[in-house]
């Protein structure tokens, strides 16, 4: 019968995600080399700048090094080996008198050594992949070698996995600091209607970055939260959602988004201090899992005397309706899923109605969000529904134009031909995510 590869277990787990797990699938390879081989120690090491750095170390020894110490690339074996001073297989380092001059063959020692390079895709060497056992071992064979190779040529996939990733992290970080420091970013008010009466109530605030007509918001967002910086620049698009209140004029709100990790970390409080809180709205939006709706809950009872509290895309998210209560909201906005086609969908229409009726309850108002069409906008009036926002309405403005809409001073087609010059949509509907 065929022996299985050793490497066979790695070669079936799913793919998915290995860049995260990058360094624990390298340290089992290497505790995998150490089974199949019967060797001590095996470890991974990374050429950087003339130094040789140990990166992974596998082995159930008291060894004077780890992960992190680095040496003079002259000093080990490993340069050695990669530019072919010293053979990949050694059974034996006495019989290769160049070992005496490392001070690790004595101070180890070093007996059995297997080394391969390192080698990334475009051919460039990473560093080196070994194996060694402090005793000489004349069984060790070039078959022993092809399968230390094997495993290096899996490390190597992960490693350089995870140095794209870290690229592509340096390279956002980079980018979205830079945004944040330049406040390349602009506000558009998207108006908000009452519908008993068909005017203008408020606007909510929406983010627009330099690349609007390529992509929506909700992509530099996902990627700020990517590399740490999510509350940075979400409290940048809060801070210029603020600087705009002074252009809605009185007898009007203004809604700014605001996600549950930026309301908890303390940012949101302070920039609201000189707010009012009967003409601006603070939506709690949530996009991931809240982990402590009682700390939530706090940090907006904090902030309650500056603003108003709105749940948003209520229908959708991942609060079900008991966290909505404890979380005491003034507003509960209704997401577009559930406006979409309700004129012809009984199951979303009841759903709406049962939340209307819950929002009656606990002395909510609701609006109902992404209303585009007469007839929606037609059973969200029936349904009692306070207020809407949509296409149907007006898409997002230019701060100044909304003013102008909130007045009464522009028409419908004329706001809209500003918006299109200004703004141009990436996506063809309002369903892109929404931060301010």
């Amino acid at each position: 019968m065929t022996k299985p590869s050793p490497i066979a277990p790695f070669l079936t787990e799913p793919k998915n995600n290995f860049e995260l797990y990058a360094n624990e699938r390298v340290d089992r390879i290497l505790e995998a080399v150490r089974s199949h081989l019967g060797v001590e120690i095996a470890f991974v090491t990374k050429f950087d700048d003339g130094m040789r750095e140990l990166t992974h170390v596998s082995s159930d020894l008291e060894l004077p090094m780890g992960p992190g110490y680095r040496e003079p690339v002259e000093d080990g074996y490993c340069w050695h080996v990669a530019h072919g001073r010293l053979p990949e297989l050694i059974q034996d380092p006495a019989d290769y008198p160049f070992t005496k001059e490392f001070a690790i063959t004595e101070m180890l020692p070093v007996g059995c050594h297997l080394n391969v390079p390192l080698r990334l895709k475009d051919g460039s060497l990473y560093g080196s992949f070994c194996a060694l056992s402090r005793a000489p071992d004349r069984s060790m064979t070039q078959r022993d070698l092809g399968v230390l190779r094997a495993f290096a040529t899996l490390a190597a996939e992960y490693i350089e996995g995870e140095l794209e990733t870290d690229a592509r992290a340096s390279a956002l970080s980079r980018t979205i600091t830079e945004l944040i420091a330049g406040e390349k970013l602009t506000i558009m008010h998207q108006p908000i209607h009452s519908l008993e009466t068909g005017l203008p109530s408020g606007v909510e605030c929406l983010a627009r970055f330099p690349d609007a007509g390529e992509r929506g918001p909700d992509k530099w967002f996902d990627e700020a939260d990517e590399v740490g910086l999510g509350i940075e620049l979400e409290m940048l698009a809060v801070r210029s959602a603020i600087a705009t209140l002074p252009y809605v004029p009185e007898g009007h709100y203004m809604s700014v988004n605001a996600s549950p990790e930026t309301i908890m970390s303390g940012a949101l409080e302070q920039a609201l201090e000189a707010c009012d809180g009967q003409r601006l709205v603070i939506e709690v939006t949530e996009h991931h899992e809240v982990q402590s709706y009682s700390e939530l809950a706090a940090a907006l009872k904090r902030i309650s005397p500056k603003a108003r509290i709105a749940i948003d895309d209520v229908g959708s998210g991942y609060a079900g309706l008991r966290h909505i209560v404890d979380l005491e909201p003034d507003i509960l906005k209704l997401d577009m899923s559930l406006t979409r086609d309700i004129d012809t969908n009984p199951a979303r229409r009841a759903m709406a109605a049962a939340m209307v009726a819950f929002s009656h309850e606990i002395g909510c108002l609701i609006v109902a969000e992404g209303i585009e069409t007469e007839e929606e906008l037609r059973v969200m009036k029936d349904l009692g529904i306070n207020y809407g926002q949509g296409y149907y309405f007006s898409k997002p403005l230019p701060v100044i134009r909304a003013q102008q809409w909130l007045l009464g001073l522009v028409e419908p087609g004329e706001a809209q031909d500003i918006v299109d010059k200004v703004s141009p949509a990436p996506q063809a509907s309002s369903a892109l995510r929404k931060r301010a």
